[in-house]
């Protein structure tokens, strides 16, 4: 949820279960919104419930909960906004009321700013937008927050071979495990951003460390390693496993008159969509200049443009830098005869 909302309130970089659809729900009253405390401290992988209570009404079904939304106003924990459990409704007092569970990973000052309704329950977007609600602050001091690393093997995953990921989870404070087994989830591609809540998960040893194959694949999947929470997880580190930069590239002839453009076309393997190509030029008997430059396609192809200068043989390649998780990468060199 911390990229969800992230998503909603920011640039979002993937779907967000929380993405709008609509305007705010119109049948949806706040009166108020009070929190039970103004500051809590928290310490490692433990949460502090903080009791939120929300006056007012909700025409359409009177049972359907809602989530406060609190969003960072300072500090530098790892979580940039938070979301209470699925706050219950008492129609007799005309509340809605539950636990917003708070983790050391929230360290800073955060402010309500909004209401959903729900349960919140990912990936199934919410019928209506955010209702905004400017609403009471709370100041958390997070104290031993959980530093995520990884190691994958080898360091630069071929495409289409298995490779493993090292997980380690340990206190940033003192660099050391926690010192006892942890559940975690690892997960990938859309599991990485909809998460819901507890579920099938993954034990460390003592020192927190889990290693997990994964199979080779032609697309490198986003993976990720989540510590569960509720109703959202309260730290995580996700990536996309290094590629290599495997480029192939041929002209459209192999000679053509001097000053005539000749098209190069050519793949980089695994598709890196928008990544930047050179077409290079051989100047004397080592240096590779670039001479034009193209973006490659959706389906992993490109086409750059050669232009022989002189009458002869000239050399070319095509330079891929790195990009994104991509390693740089040149094809094999190729000539065009001049005439």
């Amino acid at each position: 949820m911390r990229r969800v909302l992230a998503a909603l309130l920011a640039a979002p970089l993937m779907a967000s279960p929380l993405v709008a659809q609509a305007a705010p729900d119109p049948e949806l009253h706040i009166e108020s919104v009070t929190l039970n405390k103004t500051s809590v401290a928290v310490s490692g992988l433990n949460t502090a419930p903080i009791m939120v209570t929300v006056k007012g009404k909700y025409d359409a079904d009177e049972n359907t909960p809602v989530n406060v939304i609190l969003e960072r106003t300072g500090g530098s924990g790892q979580l940039s906004q938070m979301l209470s459990t699925n706050l219950v409704r008492n129609e007799a007092a005309g509340t809605w009321s539950g636990p917003l569970n708070v983790p050391s990973t929230a360290n800073g000052t955060f402010k309500v700013i909004g209401l959903v309704t729900g349960p919140f329950f990912p990936p199934s977007p919410p019928i209506y937008d955010v209702t905004p609600y400017a609403g009471p602050s709370i100041a958390v001091t997070g104290t031993h927050q959980p530093r995520i690393t990884a190691v994958v093997t080898p360091k630069v995953v071929p495409f289409n071979q298995p490779y493993s990921i090292k997980w380690a989870v340990s206190d940033a404070q003192t660099g050391k495990p926690y010192g006892t087994r942890l559940r975690v989830f690892l997960g990938t591609n859309s599991s990485c951003v909809e998460y819901f809540g507890p579920r099938s998960t993954n034990l460390t040893d003592t020192n927190g460390v889990v290693t997990k194959a994964y199979p080779g694949v032609s697309m490198a999947p986003i993976t990720c390693l989540l510590l569960p929470g509720t109703p959202d997880a309260i730290g995580w580190l996700s990536f996309v496993p290094a590629r290599p930069g495997i480029v192939s590239a041929a002209p459209a002839k192999s000679s053509a008159p001097v000053g005539t453009l000749v098209p190069v076309n050519g793949a980089v393997q695994g598709a890196p969509y928008s990544c930047p190509v050179h077409l290079q030029r051989l100047y004397g008997a080592t240096q590779w200049r670039t001479v034009s430059s193209a973006t490659v396609r959706q389906s992993g192809r490109f086409t750059v443009n050669a232009q022989p200068a002189y009458k002869g043989t000239i050399p070319y390649r095509v330079s891929f830098p790195k990009c994104r998780n991509w390693q740089a990468g040149v094809s094999k060199a190729f000539s065009i005869r001049g005439t």
